[in-house]
Order: C-alpha cells, then sequence, then structure tokens
C-alpha cells in the first residue's frame, strides 16, 4: 500500500521550499528571523556525520579480508576524482568562453569594494597546510570539530588495527556494527524534520539576499546552472551508462536528498542518508565509507565548474584579456585550490581568490560582483557535488566488482 502523497518525504520538502520562498519574498524581515531552523536543521546532521563515517569505514576495513584493498579502492578513487574534476573545469571554461556571460559589464576595478571579500582574500591554504590538516591533534578532537577528512584518517587506522587483531578484535567489530545501527536509525528520525530546515534556510535566503539581487547577474546564474545540467546528464550520464545505469533514474532514486541539499544549500545535510541508500543500491559497506567522504573534499565537480567560470567572469566584466595559456593556468591551479579549502566557510569564495591570485591581468577586487549572487549559486554547487559523488561510488564499487548489478537495477526501477 502506498503512502499518502502528504506523507512522501519529498514532496513534504518540496512543499516546504516553495513556501520558504513565499516567505521570503513577501515577509523578508520574518523570513531573515527564520534562520535559526535552517541552520538547527544542518548541525542536527553534522552532529551524526562523523559517527556514520567512523562506523561505516572501521566495519568495511576490518570486515575485508584483502586489506591491500583498502590502498586499491583509495587509488581508484582519487584517479576518478582528478580525471572527472578536470573535464568539469574544462566544461565550465569552454561554456564561459562561448556565452561569455560579463561581456558588456565595462567595470572599472577601481570602483569596487574590496572590504565586502576581504575575510576571503586573507585566507590561503597550501598543499601542505592542507595534508597536515588530515592529521587531527587529538583523537577526539577529530569528531568535536566534525573534519570528515581527519574522522576518515582516524577510521582507516583504526579498522586496519582491528583487522590485525584478527578473532580477539571480533567483538569490538560487533560493537561497531551495533553503534551503526543505532546512528542509522537516527538518521532516519532526524530526516523527518528536514522539510523545516528545507523551510527556514530557504526563507531566510530569499529574504536576505532577495529574488531582485539574481536580475543583473542572470546570464551567469542562467549559463552556471545550464553547465553544471550539461555536466551531471551528459558526462555524468555517459559515465552511468558505461557502468550500466541510468543517470535520470539515480537522480530520481535520490531525489530526497537532492530536494534537502536545495533547500539548505548544504550537501553534508544529506551525506548520512546519500551512504545508507548507496548501500541500498548494492554498493559495498567499505567502498560507500572511502568514497563518499574522500569525494567530500576530492571530488568537487560543482565547485570546479564554479571557479573556472567565475574565474573568466570576472575577466570578461573588467575587460581583462586573457591568452590561452592563462587559461589553461587557470584550469591547473583551479585543480589544487578546489582541494585546499575545502570545509573552509567559505570554500567557493577562497579557492576562487587564490586561482585569480596566480593572474595578475584579472583584477580580484572583480570577485566583489559576484558576492550577491554567490549564495544562490552555491545551492547548484552542492547539487553537482552531491550526484557527482553518488555516481562515482556506484562507478567505483563497479570497478572493484563489489556492486551487486541484480539489486542496481530492481532499486532503480521502483520509482
Amino acid at each position: 500500500m502506498k503512502k499518502p502523497i502528504y506523507k512522501i518525504l519529498y514532496v513534504q520538502v518540496l512543499f516546504a521550499i516553495f513556501c520558504g520562498i513565499l516567505i521570503g519574498v513577501y515577509q523578508k524581515d520574518f523570513a531573515v528571523e527564520l534562520q535559526p531552523l535552517g541552520t538547527g536543521f544542518i548541525r542536527l546532521i553534522k552532529m551524526i556525520i562523523a559517527p556514520v563515517i567512523f562506523c561505516t569505514v572501521v566495519s568495511g576495513i576490518a570486515g575485508m579480508q584483502d586489506i591491500k584493498k583498502v590502498g586499491r579502492v583509495g587509488g581508484k578513487a582519487l584517479l576518478y576524482f582528478e580525471v572527472i574534476s578536470t573535464f568539469a573545469l574544462i566544461i565550465g571554461m569552454v561554456v564561459a568562453n562561448v556565452i561569455r556571460p560579463g561581456a558588456g559589464f565595462n567595470v572599472d576595478p577601481a570602483t569596487l569594494d574590496m572590504s565586502s571579500i576581504a575575510k576571503y582574500t586573507k585566507v590561503h591554504l597550501s598543499t601542505v597546510d592542507f595534508l597536515m590538516n588530515i592529521i587531527p591533534e587529538t583523537f577526539v578532537g577529530a569528531f568535536a570539530n566534525g573534519e570528515i577528512l581527519q574522522v576518515l584518517f582516524i577510521a582507516i587506522l583504526f579498522g586496519f588495527s582491528l583487522s590485525t587483531l584478527g578473532e580477539k578484535g571480533r567483538p569490538v567489530l560487533q560493537l561497531v556494527d551495533e553503534i551503526s545501527k543505532v546512528i542509522f536509525s537516527m538518521v532516519n528520525k532526524l530526516m523527518k524534520v528536514a522539510p523545516v530546515g528545507a523551510f527556514g534556510a530557504m526563507a531566510f535566503t530569499i529574504g536576505k539576499y532577495g529574488i531582485d539581487s539574481l536580475i543583473p547577474l542572470a546570464k551567469l546564474m542562467g549559463s552556471f546552472y545550464l553547465t553544471c545540467a550539461i555536466f551531471v546528464f551528459v558526462v555524468l550520464g555517459i559515465v552511468a551508462k558505461l557502468t550500466g545505469f541510468s543517470i535520470w533514474r539515480f537522480v530520481v532514486y535520490i531525489r530526497e536528498e537532492l530536494l534537502i541539499v536545495l533547500g539548505t544549500s548544504s550537501s553534508e545535510s544529506a551525506l548520512p542518508s546519500l551512504m545508507e541508500k548507496l548501500q541500498k543500491l548494492g554498493c559495498s559497506k567499505s567502498v560507500v565509507g572511502l568514497v563518499v567522504p574522500t569525494g567530500y573534499s576530492f571530488n568537487l565537480d560543482g565547485t570546479n565548474i564554479y571557479m573556472a567560470m567565475a574565474a573568466l567572469f570576472v575577466a570578461q566584466a573588467t575587460n581583462s584579456d586573457l591568452t590561452l595559456w592563462q587559461q589553461l593556468t587557470i584550469l591547473g591551479v583551479a585543480m589544487l585550490t578546489s582541494k585546499g579549502a575545502s570545509g573552509v566557510t567559505g570554500a567557493g569564495f577562497i579557492t576562487l581568490a587564490a586561482t585569480l591570485a596566480v593572474v595578475p591581468t584579472i583584477p580580484v577586487a572583480g570577485m566583489a560582483l559576484i558576492l550577491g549572487i554567490d549564495k544562490f549559486m552555491s545551492e547548484c554547487r552542492a547539487l553537482t557535488n552531491f550526484v557527482g559523488n553518488g555516481v562515482a561510488t556506484v562507478v567505483i564499487s563497479k570497478w572493484e566488482k563489489e556492486l551487486d548489478m541484480a539489486t542496481l537495477q530492481r532499486e532503480l526501477s521502483k520509482d
């Protein structure tokens, strides 16, 4: 017996987003006060992300017969991430060069207010800083701060150590499995309040920034959304077809999570639910546990598209002509900076500032042009990153011969 339509989660979230937009348009002051609803929901989810990753990874690694598999899966994942991320950057640059969303602005950089972007340009994270940040100062600190890569690092070490104990470690492994069941039960209960979080977050966004702020830069936003759609349904669509499934079916399968990401502008808000669904889809627990958390720092397809298009938009808007070599330099640097600021507040803007810094021809002050719409673009960035990580996990599972194709086809054909 099917649920009544009003009890279906994605319908509730969609309705909540619509109501949030209406409140944001017609009751701006009240809408801004609703921010705690969205922030509170995101905090509830972030609260359990660390234990979800820890339990999933430890259980997966400790249950492996072949320990070398961890390094193999990680290596394949990183190779896949780099190849797909490069495609994302190239597509973003091609579309920006064809559509030229910044052409005609004729902005004088001297007239732009640098104070609005100062907090983003001051943050510089080198590759060494990023690598050192993976190692937590204390065991508990990684969980307390909610650092995904640090928790993943601890979980891998813990899982390895547990696997070497053999039968002596089995009681601990069983305990981790039981805790995992409790954590995922919490996830299912917390997802019931997702509509409230999506409503509050969307109302705040529209009330704070206003739909009117979108009009002057509609061409850039439209170009960016179009590029992300091309990437998801063409590039990832081809990858999915080669793997043996339909990208359309997959998007429908994770529609509830996508709507939560849309409403909250945070891909982390649906991370635990995505991991659970990928396991139900036929992916092995160990692959899901390794690929999804790693992808949140290394597989940022939407962020890569954003950086490529935003950099060229600023150049076009300020009439800064770029040579092909300079554009290729931006592409190369963006591949590194997109990893260097993962997990940092305002990461999209910080990585953009770091990327522009290597091409003196483009005035960094031009970033002020897109500050007003960055919040609206972050939603599409998060959605693209989210779908990309889901597809990556299925691909790596198939690559490792740990994907139940029968389960995959059955689950995707339900809707």
